[in-house]
């Protein structure tokens, strides 16, 4: 496969991550403490895929077995 898929997807999931990682400061800071611990574990888990989605892209590159 080729390397765009990979990348843009990674790239586009760990933006994700940030977001909410900034979206759960603010929601502390403003006083929302019941959806911080939420939003901050979407944003781990959007940071998690990023992350298997370019060991995804590595194990793609590698020659297959016949």
């Amino acid at each position: 496969m080729s390397k765009a898929p990979f990348v843009s997807v990674s790239i586009a999931t760990a933006a994700l991550g940030t977001a909410l990682g900034a979206m759960a400061l603010q929601l502390r800071a403003h006083g929302y403490e019941q959806y911080v611990e939420s939003v901050a574990t979407f944003s781990v888990l959007m940071y998690i895929t990023a992350a298997l989605t370019v060991v995804t892209w590595v194990r793609d590159g590698r020659p297959h077995a016949n």
